[in-house]
């Protein structure tokens, strides 16, 4: 039977379903906590919302869990698909498919703004005067990448925008065959941009150019009797033509294209991107995705796309993708609109594109079932140690949910504690929760004590709250395994006082001692002590470890509040603009303490005088 306030919210979900509107657009689904559990775009949107809700009632589903829904109605489906990469980008919805780490895909970057540019690894695309190539799935392919370009076009791996070193002479790179040394004059400025414009032709596809205008250049070189340079120009172009054998998987008459398939299991999928040009297999590029609606592979891949291709650099004038990919017009439009030329999305049927398909969708099989393979087998791994911690540790249970309590303050100022969850042997996020020491900030012991016995008083009331209630709290809610305190015999001595409750309902509790690394256990005399290899301690310390991160974390952003409020608002002479130059100078609160008065007199906007007086308080003040 629904409580009275689940009930509300599902005739609440009900009206709002009722007044939509039979057009195109975004829906976004919101929780009762405001959260957005899901973005979706449609072409009619009742259709599309009401289509969610068709088996609502099992109470796990995402429609049971929906208490809002929110309409953006655009003008066409292809802008409704722009809209929803927007927001899921912005929103990062629970339900939606997702890249499992979408934030900083690697790129290879060329400083086209030096006169002798470099050709070098980041994460970064927004430089002028550089060129950008990517995304790539992984770091280990973009150095493989830069690797094959240094032994065939030979470019500085040195920093700085001047090439050279501080020596004079050429490094190893040069003696190696690596670099053609334009720290020395070995190779001048208009030559080297040549090799740098043809890695610029390489990543961009343009084989069939790098090949003509290599082969051109050593026969003119040949021709002005220039042997040794026509030499290694003819090498490097046998290197070229011998990498494009190998990875020609096509006729030239494909041009360029970009080959996408899907697999899906469960919750998880796997992407492979075939970029191909000029009938070369340019890269191959695998992308594990998170899938927790289990959606088939076809609409997997319509989401899919649209964030790949709002990352990617550059749109293909093709693109190939599976059969059931019911949305590729409108696909299509829109990445017409990022590349500003005519895209085509579609599935091939025969040929070359056909047996790429066939080549990629096994390939993304493959690589999921592997990704699944090596999950399990981290899994097993987890499980082993939590066994292994229980027998040490001489628990009851395996430890599955393990909290870890630390204090953090300096000076006995801004005392404050962490409580960081481990379940499974992984850090779960959402339960961390951060604590304000109110009676006990001249005492770690104490701040313990208050800290835990909080912490129970939390998992009472909680017991008396159904997960519908708004004030109810999952985090506090859960009976932990085992409890860990950051310290040795008198921080455990601290905790167990308040912890009698929690220890009567089977949670164990242990103490972690930094210097030696020696565990604490109720009712025993000597610590514990592990060999420093052994996974279950290292286990504790990680937990022991991201406690000490968190809370470290939470007194520091207090500190700098307070600094902030306490330092400079009380200053002579600083306003609200005065102030916010100062932070924007020095970049924080404490640089600012630190700063000398020439260097406060050189704060932009800042009259001499002020800065002599904003010294003077400061020194005053510390």
């Amino acid at each position: 039977m629904e409580t009275p306030s689940a009930a509300q919210r599902r005739n609440h979900v009900d009206e709002q379903r009722r007044a939509l509107p039979d057009a195109p657009g975004v829906y976004i689904f919101r929780d009762a906590e405001g959260r957005v559990l899901y973005v979706g775009k449609a072409r009619s949107l009742r259709k599309r919302v009401n289509s969610h809700f068709a088996r609502r009632g099992s109470g796990k589903g995402l429609a049971d869990a929906v208490a809002d829904i929110e309409v953006l109605v655009t003008e066409t489906e292809a802008e409704a698909l722009l809209a929803e990469q927007r927001f899921i980008k912005h929103h990062r919805p629970l339900y939606n498919v997702r890249l499992r780490d979408d934030k900083s895909y690697p790129y290879i970057g060329i400083s086209l703004d030096e006169d002798f540019p470099r050709v070098y690894f980041t994460r970064e695309r927004h430089k002028p005067g550089r060129a950008y190539f990517g995304p790539f799935s992984n770091a280990r392919k973009v150095r493989e990448t830069l690797d094959l370009l240094g032994r065939i076009f030979q470019f500085r791996t040195c920093e700085g925008r001047e090439p050279g070193r501080a020596s004079g002479s050429p490094c190893l790179d040069y003696h190696i065959g690596r670099c053609q040394a334009p720290c020395v004059g070995y190779v001048g400025r208009d030559e080297y941009r040549r090799s740098i414009e043809a890695i610029v032709a390489f990543l961009s596809g343009r084989y069939r150019a790098v090949e003509d205008e290599l082969e051109r250049e050593m026969r003119a070189a040949a021709d002005r009797q220039e042997f040794e340079r026509a030499a290694r120009l003819r090498d490097r172009l046998q290197a070229v033509r011998s990498l494009l054998e190998r990875q020609r998987v096509a006729n030239r008459s494909v041009g360029d294209v970009d080959v996408v398939a899907v697999a899906v299991a469960g919750s998880d999928a796997n992407a492979q991107v075939f970029r191909v040009r000029d009938g070369v297999l340019a890269d191959r590029q695998s992308f594990y995705l998170e899938n927790p609606a289990q959606r088939e592979a076809a609409e997997v891949a319509e989401e899919f796309l649209l964030q790949y291709y709002e990352a990617a650099l550059v749109v293909p004038p093709q693109v190939i993708v599976q059969k059931g990919v019911k949305r590729g017009e409108e696909i299509a439009e829109a990445l017409s609109r990022r590349r500003g030329a005519r895209v085509e999305v579609r599935a091939a049927e025969r040929g070359d594109k056909r047996r790429l398909l066939e080549l990629a969708e096994r390939n993304a099989e493959l690589a999921l079932a592997q990704d699944r393979l090596r999950a399990e087998r981290r899994r097993s791994h987890r499980i082993a140690t939590l066994e292994r911690l229980r027998e040490a540790l001489g628990l009851e249970r395996l430890p599955m949910r393990i909290e870890a309590v630390d204090i953090s303050n300096l000076m006995h100022a801004h005392t404050v504690a962490s409580l960081v969850v481990f379940e499974g042997g992984l850090p779960n996020r959402d339960h961390y929760r951060r604590f304000r020491i109110h009676d006990a900030v001249q005492d770690d012991f104490a701040a313990i004590a208050e800290v835990l016995a909080r912490r129970v008083a939390e998992q009472r009331r909680q017991r008396e709250l159904s997960p519908h209630d708004a004030d109810y709290d999952a985090s506090f809610a859960a009976l932990p395994d085992l409890i860990l305190i950051d310290g040795g015999r008198g921080q455990l001595s601290s905790g167990l006082a308040v912890l009698d409750e929690l220890r009567a309902a089977g949670v164990a509790v242990c103490s972690l001692a930094k210097r030696l690394e020696e565990i604490y256990l109720p009712g025993r005399s000597e610590p514990l002590r592990l060999e420093r290899s052994a996974p279950e301690l290292q286990l504790l310390q990680r937990v022991r470890d991201e406690a000490h991160r968190f809370a470290l974390d939470y007194h520091r952003r207090r500190r700098s509040a307070d600094l902030r409020r306490s330092l400079l608002d009380d200053l002579p002479g600083i306003g609200p603009a005065r102030k916010r130059a100062i932070l924007r100078h020095f970049g924080s609160p404490e640089r600012v303490l630190a700063a000398s008065r020439e260097e406060l007199e050189a704060v932009p906007g800042l009259p001499a005088k002020v800065a002599r007086r904003i010294h003077e308080q400061l020194h005053k003040v510390r």
